[in-house]
């Protein structure tokens, strides 16, 4: 394999010749092999738009010239749009912050730049990863944004998902909206309740949850970018500073802006374990819900999900709740995602924590895996769900007891209670043959 030859301020290292990512990169890969997978795709996009934003604030500051500028911008462009991600190569584990793939950004972005203009790879001249791509930059500040925007992008396409997926159980209250059952309280018969009453509670519950989760997304478009190493701004350019979040916001398409106190929002991760916490409950409310489906379905018998594939391997004809068996499982291991987010956000030291790519690793997990969950659930057992009510004596034996209490009081509904249990006999049969309500009361009752 062709080698070129890159030193750094430990020493000198053979770097593959067409590779975009240079020694520091390199090095970061050797360190840190821990989960074997690089960093998200969004993440590489948040860097892009990082980089770029701060290369124009850098020209308007009089920094870097148009055509470092044009050959910059493009090489953003160019990963934005999906090209040169596999040259993203440190593992989503790794100490320093983060600055393991702010650097990976930096050779990347360097080298095809200065390849732009007509230089070799591994040159580094005029476009130095450090000096120029990453001038009034640092990890401190680069990181935690790109961490933002790629936050903020995930976050959407799980909103959109939620809208789906509210909008598939307004689908089923429509088609069983006049479907009568029984409810359920402590696992036993409650008063009777429309199926489409439940689903419409469940649609609620879901529109409630995103828009918890659209306020904690929002939280994230306060920035400390310009703020650099500890968020005051130490040895970098009060013209960039005062020009960078408007080139973020627009590259982005997000309205970010840049933050009152930026070495608070450098010591704090806070609004990342936020938006987890309110990405958490989603799940939690949505545990509940799969849970009451595998028992409306498994036990009451009441419902029939869609049969996706054969249940076991040894009993012929079973089939089992996969799906929500599934989401159960995506649940549980988010729940432990969110407890490391919680600890790595209060385990930061001082003026900085250096937690983040743990943090940005586990929440990015955390909004893919729940987004593909519910369209899983959604199209694979919801849109073909099935339900069935009772009959109108059914309805009428679980109601009863309630108007009468309403009608003779608790101590006598229960004495009529007891009697149909002693007797076995069903309540109304008793209130028949007690005379204590009329024909048309009965008939009122059923209808």
């Amino acid at each position: 394999m062709k080698t070129r030859i890159e030193k750094d301020e430990l020493g000198v290292r053979e770097v593959p010749y067409e590779a975009y990512y240079g020694i520091q990169t390199l090095r970061s890969k050797e360190n840190f092999d821990i989960a074997k997978r690089p960093i998200s795709r969004q993440m590489i996009k948040g860097l892009a738009i990082v980089k770029k934003a701060c290369a124009y604030a850098n020209f308007d500051a009089g920094l870097i010239d148009k055509d470092v500028l044009n050959a910059i911008s493009l090489s953003c462009d160019e990963i934005f749009n999906g090209r040169l991600h596999g040259q993203f190569i440190t593992d989503l584990v790794q100490g320093g912050a983060g600055t393991s793939m702010n650097m990976n950004a930096n050779e990347v972005i360097a080298n095809r730049a200065n390849e732009m203009l007509g230089f070799e790879k591994g040159s580094y001249n005029p476009i130095h990863p450090i000096d120029t791509v990453n001038l009034n930059q640092s990890t401190n500040d680069v990181v935690p944004t790109a961490g933002k925007i790629a936050s903020i992008f995930l976050t959407k396409r799980l909103l959109v998902e939620m809208k789906k997926l509210a909008n598939c159980y307004e689908d089923l209250a429509e088609k069983y909206n006049n479907v009568m059952t029984v409810s359920l309280t402590h696992l036993q018969e409650s008063v009777p309740v429309s199926y489409g009453e439940i689903f419409r509670a469940i649609k609620y519950s879901i529109e409630r949850d995103a828009k918890r989760i659209s306020q904690a997304m929002n939280n994230l478009l306060e920035v400390n970018l310009g703020g650099n190493i500890i968020g005051n701004s130490a040895n970098t350019s009060s013209k960039f500073v005062k020009k960078v979040i408007k080139y973020l916001a627009e590259f982005s398409g997000e309205d970010f802006y840049q933050s009152k106190n930026m070495i608070d929002c450098t010591r704090s991760l806070d609004a990342f374990s936020f938006l987890s916490s309110a990405v958490k409950n989603f799940t939690l409310n949505l545990q509940k819900n799969v849970n009451d489906l595998k028992l409306l379905a498994c036990c009451y018998k009441r419902a029939t999900l869609p049969e996706v594939q054969p249940g076991s391997s040894v009993n012929p004809g079973k089939i089992n709740p996969v799906v929500l068996e599934m989401v159960s499982q995506v649940v549980y291991y988010m729940e432990g995602n969110d407890l490391t987010i919680a600890r790595s956000t209060q385990a930061g030291e001082m003026e900085f924590n250096v937690n983040t790519p743990i943090i940005l690793a586990c929440l990015f997990e955390n909004l893919n895996f729940i987004r593909r969950a519910i369209r899983t659930l959604r199209e694979n057992c919801l849109e073909g769900l099935t339900v069935s009510g009772v009959s109108k004596e059914e309805l009428l034996e679980s109601h009863i007891l309630t108007y009468l209490q309403s009608k003779f009081g608790y101590e006598k509904s229960m004495e009529y209670n007891h009697s149909a249990i002693i007797e076995n006999k069903k309540v109304v049969d008793v209130v028949r043959e007690k005379g204590l309500l009329s024909e048309e009361e009965i008939e009122s009752l059923l209808n």
